[in-house]
């Protein structure tokens, strides 16, 4: 226990006001029914709430159903009452029109939780994909003590004595079932088996790729986001985390201290280094703009881009989340990345009140062919390459993934080295994509580029994981299980495509995707960072007009009014697709005050 001594608590106001008696017994004497007593609530303990993200609805985190109750004896233990209350839930395979249509949705209601009631520190619970940004958001947004916690990935899938990572083996399964050698059966025996555990995505997804940022950027204790869901380890760490909280609590330890811009290049250095997801730079992007932390898509360039690939899983390598948790997680990567001088700040705040340098200085892993050395990595420079032109003005590229058959078929031209072009086949959306895919009068071949749009967070809405959009079957059964995909949705950090992806403005916000026609003949130049249609700014601005007067792109009816009402203020991937009114209200618990009594 701390002997700092606790700054005054939020959570008096409520509790423990002698100014105010009739509002103190109001507020006191209705959680005194379930058994907490007066001499609890007015003790001084802190109040610390625990953020509960695990539901029957949200499977990858229902594990924390029972690893809070770890928490809770932490919490205790350490001086502290807990009290739990649920979030909005979020499941990334079960929400339809698409998970991040949600992700706001939650930071909003986890806010208003955290400044409206008497919380004086939160564990956030986290794990699979949108809860990590969610959670991570609402903290800097009210700017009280809180800590992270990881639900930890599911046990390595096996089938026929390989392993199958949770969401990569979709992706294979469809070349298969594609190309005859699997059928309906075999096809969903073959995905569930990758499944075996309670748990987040095994793979270096979203959910492997954001809990391990949630450590890089400080918010976890070291070594929390690689432990197994079922491991003993994760039970102990949730102990650990909770007793953690409460000293929070009383240094005043807060996410601004911590997720600094500092914090923030460490975690885009950790990224590339773990081949992380597409979906890190919309998160993190969000997230810095909630705490007034400018980061933008050219940082992650300039910062990640020459770092190279260390962690061997799934879909860049072939190991998964046992093994990656086995070679020493987080603190392992940051530590070879520290042996040769290429983590940016090692000084930078944990939640432990230490610098990450001092938590990881020293880790050697045990596994080197699952993390490999800095100088023998699976791949030179694994970051993401900015692309801009007349298409976006901004767009992501994973190098990472890009397969060497893909880079002997597009990018080794030696008269025009990492570039390419080709004729543009263009789909409205996913449902286009699945009916026509296989349609012989587009045509399609190995010269082809696949586009889709309407996918963005206006368009969808919410931003759909559909950019990694496979050939068809024609080309898949000739060997070719790769086109170049370029579009304003998402893809899942699961899949091995080297899409071009998150495109701002979107087609439906009448960015360049928006005048993109098929047959059109399109370039990506990797070294010059530039996409664009190879038509004259004449026509370009020709059909822009165009399309203007016919009253701009289409776009689907909202279906429920949170679609209608977050389309309304909602931002653009590169911006962190966040809902732009929100980002002024920062730091909320110190710059609004205590919210206005109630009676």
């Amino acid at each position: 226990m701390s002997d700092t001594k606790t700054p005054k608590l939020r959570s008096a106001a409520w509790f423990d006001n002698p100014d105010n008696p009739g509002m103190t017994a109001l507020y006191i004497e209705r959680y005194l029914n379930f058994g907490i007593t007066r001499e609890e609530l007015q003790s001084g303990k802190p109040i610390i709430g625990i953020a509960q993200t695990g539901s029957d609805l949200s499977p990858c985190n229902r594990h924390h159903l029972e690893l809070a109750k770890r928490v809770r004896e932490g919490i205790r233990d350490a001086g502290g009452i807990a009290f739990e209350f649920p979030v909005h839930p979020i499941q990334e395979t079960g929400k339809r029109p698409t998970a991040t249509l949600d992700r706001n949705l939650a930071y909003l209601g986890l806010v208003e939780l955290l400044y409206g009631y008497p919380i004086d520190g939160v564990v956030l619970t986290i794990g699979c994909d949108k809860t990590t940004p969610a959670c991570l958001m609402a903290a800097a947004t009210v700017n009280i003590p809180a800590i992270a916690l990881s639900v930890g990935p599911m046990l390595n899938g096996w089938y026929k004595g390989e392993r199958t990572g949770s969401g990569t083996i979709v992706w294979k399964a469809r070349q298969m079932l594609a190309a005859g050698e699997i059928d309906y059966k075999g096809f969903m025996d073959l995905v569930a088996s990758s499944a075996p555990s309670v748990g987040f995505c095994n793979t270096m997804g979203t959910a492997t790729t954001m809990n391990s940022l949630a450590e890089a950027l400080g918010m976890q204790l070291p070594g929390a986001a690689a432990i197994p869901a079922p491991y003993r380890e994760r039970g102990a760490i949730s102990y650990e985390t909770g007793k953690r909280i409460v000293d929070m609590v009383r240094e005043d330890l807060k996410p601004s201290d911590i997720m600094t811009r500092e914090a923030f290049e460490n975690a885009i250095v950790v990224n590339s280094a773990i081949g992380g997801s597409t979906n890190a730079p919309i998160h993190l992007n969000g997230i810095a703009r909630h705490l007034g932390v400018e980061l933008d898509n050219d940082d992650w360039q300039e910062i990640g881009h020459d770092v190279p690939l260390l962690v061997n899983l799934q879909p860049a390598g072939e190991y998964l989340g046992e093994d990656y948790f086995h070679a020493g997680g987080v603190p392992a990567v940051v530590a070879e990345l520290m042996r040769n001088g290429k983590l940016p700040h090692p000084g930078a705040l944990t939640v432990n009140g230490r610098g990450i340098g001092d938590n990881c200085d020293g880790v050697v892993t045990d596994l080197p062919d699952v993390i490999k050395p800095f100088n023998n990595p699976m791949k030179d420079k694994a970051g993401f390459i900015n692309l801009k032109g007349n298409l976006f003005d901004s767009a992501i590229m994973k190098t990472s993934v890009i397969s060497e058959e893909f880079r002997d078929r597009y990018l080794s031209n030696p008269d025009d080295p990492e570039a390419f072009e080709g004729r543009a086949v263009v789909f409205e959306g996913p449902e286009d994509y699945h009916d026509n895919i296989d349609n012989p009068d587009l045509e399609i071949d190995e010269h082809c580029m696949l586009f889709i749009r309407g996918t963005g967070p206006i368009g969808y809405p919410g931003g759909a994981e559909v950019v990694n959009m496979q050939p068809p079957a024609a080309l898949i059964k000739r060997g070719i299980t790769s086109l170049p995909c370029i579009g304003d949705g998402r893809q899942s950090g699961t899949s091995g495509s080297p899409s071009i992806l998150n495109a701002s403005p979107e087609a439906a916000a009448m960015g360049g995707l928006a005048l993109l026609k098929s047959g059109d003949r399109v370039r990506i130049d990797l070294r010059k960072g530039t996409a664009d249609i190879l038509i004259s700014d004449e026509e370009l601005a020709q059909r822009r007009t165009d399309l203007e007067a016919a009253g701009g792109f289409k776009i689907a009816e909202s279906q429920t009014p949170w679609q209608e009402i977050q389309r309304a203020m909602i931002g653009q991937f590169d911006k962190g697709m966040v809902l732009e009114p929100a980002v002024k209200y920062q730091d909320v618990a110190h710059t609004k005050g205590l919210p206005r009594d109630n009676h």
